[in-house]
């Protein structure tokens, strides 16, 4: 199965790439090559902090490439499901004790970032929100005990 991806998502991963291949890969090879006019590579620090740098970027940008060339990539605001919860829903959910609201779009893995209200398709709360409705009240299981939420609101864009 390939995994799913927001096109918002996909355009993120290729800014990502592009900046990596453009700007970060050209300054790590100038950092190799100013350590190398140092002299002696076996105890020059900077050389293998440089060449330790660059196996980071070129396992980024391969990581990138895999992933937008495997992802199945699909446009959130096209998606015509009504109040029905599926991935790419930005959903309003409400405490049903504290009555305190929160937001989450449903995203795929690779793109998922909570500070960010991006949860994961496989995350816990993902998967107790597909297929219910705005209405809903959908429970939870914390650390700390089961919590009930209210579906406030289901919403499809950008």
């Amino acid at each position: 199965m390939r995994p799913p991806l927001t096109s918002a998502g996909a355009q993120k991963l290729r800014e990502e790439l592009e900046h990596l291949k453009s700007v970060k890969r050209p300054a790590v090879i100038a950092a190799i090559a100013e350590a190398r006019a140092h002299g002696d590579l076996k105890e020059n620090a900077e050389y293998h902090a440089a060449r330790e740098q660059q196996g980071f970027i070129e396992g980024r940008i391969q990581e990138l490439e895999y992933v937008l060339s495997h992802a199945q990539i699909i446009d959130v605001s096209t998606l015509n499901a009504g109040d029905k919860v599926v991935f790419g829903a930005e959903v309003v959910l409400a405490d049903c004790e504290s009555g305190n609201e929160v937001t989450y779009r449903i995203v795929g893995d690779l793109e998922a970032d909570i500070k960010l209200g991006l949860i994961s398709i496989s995350s816990p709360v993902a998967r107790a929100l597909i297929g219910k409705h705005e209405g809903d009240t959908i429970t939870i299981r914390a650390p700390a005990g089961d919590r009930e939420f209210d579906i406030v609101a289901v919403r499809y864009g950008t």
